[in-house]
């Protein structure tokens, strides 16, 4: 029998859900890339005899690494290539101040809080940011070979080089990514059509999950290219029609769901062997397929319905741009949306607020190794700069993963600084090292920290040649940059939990109130009632994994965190309910009354004006009457859930 812990020595679970790993499988292409981009520069510094020219390059290739997260080859340039500018501009305004005393520590603080400015826009500014301060702090932290062009021009081109692998095989695979993509999200409806109407409820809700995952990395993908080629790339306009040919049958699934009656097995089949389709470009035979059973309810017709229309479309050899119904709307051209990012930042409380914050905990860790002798003290701000990140998670969590990944990096460089000798030997060992980055990152932070730190420490060994005398210097700190970042970066900034979670779960329930009457109101465009259900999952998915980052933080954060997450489920099963009898209404079934659909609207947006102004959630009577057999009935049963929930005490 397995041993339990002792009562007393169990260990929380803000701390479980900190160490466990998730699941990801293997890139091994970005892999490939890793090792090459990284080992390559170092090989040609060694032949040249110039290693740390070399080491310089690679810890370039290294920030591209980091970078290389799309899967899109338009979408790789940006990820890798933009940060790459935003490095160089950073590593040259910290060699220009290197040295330099105080305006050094003023200059790379400023550079902090414009960093932690653009860092709020989206993923692309958010590396660029981070490189931004990365590099400026390298550059302020470290002597870099003469003239001051020389660092920022080996840095870029080591991520260069990257992209330059990224891209290979973009001729022969133009479009690929795309598609894949596509049928991905084809193959996921499929899994939740399995489970529909089952008694599998956590399935369902995982499956559910993982289409709206699926959706909005798919619409991504093509929206990065819709704004300049929408119309006049063939491709595009397909991959777009069969996008938007999978939201019906996304709809139909909640109704399916709710009749508690599992769907033939031939359904599932069927979508599977249209995303065999998408993936390959070509059109199924036979489509639809023949041997599905006829519908006999409204939810039948329903799923009936949009099975075959996506058949239809997949089937098309060509698609006419103006008959696509624009489902999330166009972007609007490319100085617009700047001008208007722009404004969007500069007026932002929370950019502010986090860019004052990292600007803080840089001028103190700056001002600290000013102050106290510290070698090679640039590791104490790159490790704030990593753990104060706002979008990579927790600023508690990283911290304790920043600690933890260290000593278990440490650990690893120790066996290889004392085995391997300097030279040649650091480029197979970095060849296999550099794998591990992609590899690991995926799966937490502490895995993260753990597979780039040995590598960082054996460049740096190139550039000063202090072997195992670097270790203890590191962990040192990096312990004090988790220490400046917990005190003057989160003990200091306490968030309330409304400016945290709350007033977006409040924002999320009252754009349910507005989609349950878009839904059964009169003249509503369906294009419009598609793009404001996939605003509402696409919100929650934010709630959602902000929740996820609460989870993992010691009380008191923790534990609200669980008390509302039972509120975060019962609102996405309000969305469905609305879909679902939406999709019911659509087929056949008798529209609900104006007064019935203004009652829970009134009772959603009661809910959410609780939400935002409470901390502590409590039970409301819901008084949500109706007439018998009502399309709406399992909608109301919903919100009456979701209002008796109450926080523990």
């Amino acid at each position: 029998m397995p041993r339990e812990f002792p009562i007393g020595l169990t260990p929380p679970d803000w701390l479980v859900r900190n160490l466990r790993p998730q699941p990801a499988p293997l890139n091994r292409s970005a892999m490939a890339r890793a090792s090459f981009g990284i080992a390559l520069p170092l090989a040609i510094g060694l032949a040249a005899g110039r290693p740390a020219y070399g080491a310089l390059a690679a810890m370039g290739a290294l920030s591209g690494v980091i970078g290389d997260t799309a899967d899109a080859y338009r979408m790789r340039i940006l990820t890798i290539a933009v940060p790459q500018l935003f490095g160089a501009i950073g590593v040259t305004l910290g060699t220009v101040v290197y040295g330099h005393g105080w305006y050094a520590v003023a200059a790379v603080t400023g550079v902090a809080l414009v960093s932690g400015l653009i860092s709020s826009i989206g993923a692309v500014a958010s590396v660029s940011g981070l490189l931004l301060l990365l590099n400026c702090v390298v550059g302020a932290g470290l002597p870099l070979p003469s003239p001051w062009w020389v660092a920022p021009l080996l840095m870029t081109g080591g991520g260069l080089l990257v992209l330059l692998l990224a891209l290979l095989a973009w001729p022969l695979r133009a479009g690929v990514p795309e598609r894949a993509a596509v049928a991905a999200t084809y193959r996921a409806v499929a899994a939740l059509l399995a489970t529909a109407g089952t008694d599998r409820a956590e399935e369902y809700e995982e499956a559910r999950r993982t289409v709206t995952q699926s959706l909005n990395q798919s619409y991504d993908l093509i929206l990065a290219r819709r704004a300049r080629y929408h119309g006049r790339s063939r491709e595009l306009t397909r991959m777009l029609a069969r996008l938007n040919a999978i939201t019906p049958v996304v709809e139909a699934a909640p109704a399916a769901h709710l009749a508690a009656r599992p769907l033939p097995p031939e359904i599932p089949r069927a979508l599977d062997r249209l995303a065999d389709a998408v993936a390959s470009d070509h059109a199924p035979a036979p489509a639809p397929p023949p041997d599905l059973p006829a519908p006999a309810t409204e939810t039948a017709r329903a799923v009936d319905a949009a099975l075959r229309h996506a058949a239809e479309v997949v089937a098309a050899p060509d698609v006419d741009p103006r008959g696509i119904d624009d489902r999330l709307g166009r972007p609007a051209a490319l100085g617009v949306r700047a001008a208007r990012t722009a404004r969007n930042v500069v007026l932002s409380t929370s950019s502010w607020r986090y860019g004052i914050r990292l600007a803080l905990c840089i001028g103190i860790a700056q001002a600290l190794v000013s102050l106290i002798p510290v070698p090679r003290s640039y590791w104490v701000a790159l490790t704030v700069t990593f753990v104060l990140k706002p979008d990579f998670g927790s600023v508690f969590s990283r911290a304790l993963l920043r600690a933890l990944g260290t000593v278990a990096g440490l650990v690893v460089a120790a066996v290889i600084l004392a085995e391997v000798p300097l030279g040649w030997w650091h480029v197979p060992t970095l060849f296999l090292l550099a794998a591990l980055v992609p590899a690991l990152t995926p799966r937490g932070y502490g895995h993260q920290t753990a597979a780039i730190t040995p590598v960082i420490l054996l460049l740096s060994d190139i550039l000063n040649r202090q072997g195992t005398a670097l270790l203890l210097p590191r962990l040192n700190d990096s312990l004090m940059g988790c220490a400046i970042a917990l005190i003057a970066g989160y003990l200091l900034w306490p968030e309330s939990w409304h400016t945290r979670v709350g007033d977006r779960l409040a924002d999320a329930v009252a754009d349910t109130a507005a989609y349950v009457e878009a839904a059964f109101g009169p003249g509503t465009d369906p294009s419009a009632r598609a793009r404001m259900r996939r605003r509402i999952y696409r919100d929650l998915s934010v709630v959602r994994t902000e929740f996820q980052r609460a989870l993992t933080e010691p009380p008191p954060t923790g534990r609200l965190a669980a008390a509302w997450w039972p509120l975060v489920v019962a609102v996405e099963r309000i969305v469905d309910a609305t879909t679902a009898a939406r999709v019911r209404v659509r087929h056949g079934a008798a529209r609900p009354s104006a007064a019935e659909v203004a009652q829970v609207a009134l009772q959603l947006r009661e809910l959410s004006e609780g939400v935002r102004g409470t901390e502590t959630l409590t039970a409301v009577r819901t008084d949500l009457a109706g007439a018998a057999g009502s399309v709406l009935e399992p909608l109301r049963q919903e919100v009456a859930a979701a209002r008796a929930i109450t926080s523990p005490h």
